[in-house]
């Protein structure tokens, strides 16, 4: 049976990602999309590749998403996902390079340093 599998990670989330020709299910974590995400902006997200590549309902969607909140484990599934569609199909790399779907996000969480309450942020000056 043929796949197409891949990695998606933003933030700390980590998705990996499996296509398999099929009807356009998800299994995500062994429960349905719905189940997982439950707000509709992030159930858009993850859809974006498929709606872009006109392939909506031709993939089921096996993944294992791991790390992170809701919205960056969307964003990872929806990395993972267009980098397994370019493995079924490398002539879709023009259309998801120019929506921005092949870019991995590079920004992290600054850390906290000693002798401020938080990344950046100091405590209060106080001249007297």
């Amino acid at each position: 049976m043929e796949h197409y599998d891949a990695i998606g990670r933003r933030k700390t989330a980590v998705a990996r990602v499996r296509l398999i020709p099929g009807k356009g299910e998800y299994r995500v974590n062994g429960r349905t999309l719905d189940e997982y995400f439950k707000r509709a902006t992030l159930l858009m997200i993850i859809e974006q590749p498929f709606e872009l590549t006109n392939t909506k309902g031709k993939f089921d969607v096996i993944a294992n998403i791991d790390g992170g909140g809701l919205r960056g484990q969307a964003e990872a599934l929806r990395l993972g996902i267009s980098r397994a569609l370019l493995k079924w199909n490398e002539e879709l790399r023009p259309e998801l390079r120019a929506a921005g779907f092949l870019t991995r996000d590079p920004r992290e969480v600054e850390r906290k340093k000693y002798g401020q309450p938080k990344a950046r942020k100091k405590f209060q000056f106080s001249k007297r």
